[in-house]
C-alpha cells in the first residue's frame, strides 16, 4: 500500500474539490436541478475522502488522482456555464432544464450521474493515465473501488429523492424511468470507453470523433432522463 503521507498535496486537492462543491451548493437554490446533483456528488466525494483516510484504496495516489481528475470535469462544466460558454453535450440537458417544474429531483440526480459516469469518468481515466504515465489496466482496481462507493450510495440517494409511497404509484412515469437506466451498466460502459480512447491515442482524429460521439450519446440519454412528467411533484 502506498503511504498516504507521501501524497498530502493530492489529499488537499480532494479537500479543495469538496470545498468547491459545498460553496456551489450554498449558492444555488435547493430545488435547482444542478444543486440536486451537486449534493449527490458531494456525498460521494466526501465518502471517497473518508475511505482514503482509512486506507480503503490499495493505491492511494491512483485513487486520489482519478477522483480529482473526475471532479474537475464536472467543475469545468459548471464554470463553462457560468462564463456563458457551452458545456459538453452530456451536461447541457441538466443545465437547460435545471429549473423545470415538471422534472423531479431524482431525475436531476440521475441525469447528472449519467453525464458524469457516461462521459466524464471515461475521460478522467485517460487523464489519470497520462498524469501517472500508466495503462488503464493499472487503474482498474481503484476504478472499481471508486465505483463501489457510487453503488453503495445509490440506494440511499434513491430513498432520499424518491417521493413518498402515497405519491409514487406503479403507473407513475418515474417508476418506468428508474428502470430505464443502470449505474452498473453505465460504469461498465465508461470503463470500455476509457480503454477505447486510450487505444486510439495514436490516432487523434479517431479519438476525437469517438469522444464527440460518446458525448452526444450520453447527452441524448440525459435528455430522456429529464423528460418532464405530467404533473410536477407537489402540484397534486
Amino acid at each position: 500500500m502506498v503511504p498516504l503521507e507521501q501524497f498530502t498535496a493530492r489529499v488537499h486537492s480532494v479537500d479543495a474539490v469538496v470545498h468547491r462543491m459545498r460553496a456551489l451548493g450554498a449558492a444555488w437554490p435547493e430545488r435547482d436541478g444542478v444543486a440536486v446533483f451537486n449534493r449527490v456528488y458531494l456525498a460521494v466525494t466526501e465518502e471517497v475522502d473518508r475511505r482514503l483516510e482509512t486506507g480503503h484504496f490499495t493505491d492511494a495516489r491512483a485513487a486520489i488522482t482519478l477522483d480529482v481528475r473526475f471532479a474537475e470535469r464536472y467543475l469545468d462544466a459548471v464554470e463553462a456555464v457560468a462564463d456563458e460558454r457551452r458545456p459538453p453535450a452530456c451536461w447541457r440537458p441538466l443545465f437547460q432544464l435545471r429549473r423545470h417544474p415538471g422534472v423531479r429531483p431524482l431525475q436531476f440526480a440521475l441525469a447528472g450521474i449519467n453525464a458524469h459516469i457516461g462521459h466524464d469518468l471515461a475521460l478522467a481515466v485517460v487523464d489519470t493515465c497520462r498524469t501517472l504515465d500508466c495503462e488503464p489496466a493499472e487503474l482498474e482496481d481503484e476504478f472499481d473501488r471508486v465505483g463501489d462507493v457510487l453503488v453503495s450510495l445509490e440506494e440511499r440517494i434513491r430513498e432520499d429523492l424518491m417521493p413518498g409511497p402515497d405519491l409514487l404509484q406503479i403507473a407513475d412515469p418515474l417508476t418506468h424511468l428508474l428502470g430505464a437506466w443502470s449505474l452498473d451498466r453505465a460504469r461498465d460502459a465508461a470503463w470500455s470507453a476509457a480503454r477505447a480512447v486510450w487505444a486510439l491515442r495514436e490516432f487523434p482524429d479517431l479519438a476525437e470523433e469517438f469522444v464527440e460521439r460518446l458525448d452526444t450519446g450520453v447527452g441524448l440519454v440525459g435528455r430522456c432522463l429529464l423528460t418532464p412528467l405530467s404533473t410536477p411533484l407537489g402540484a397534486r
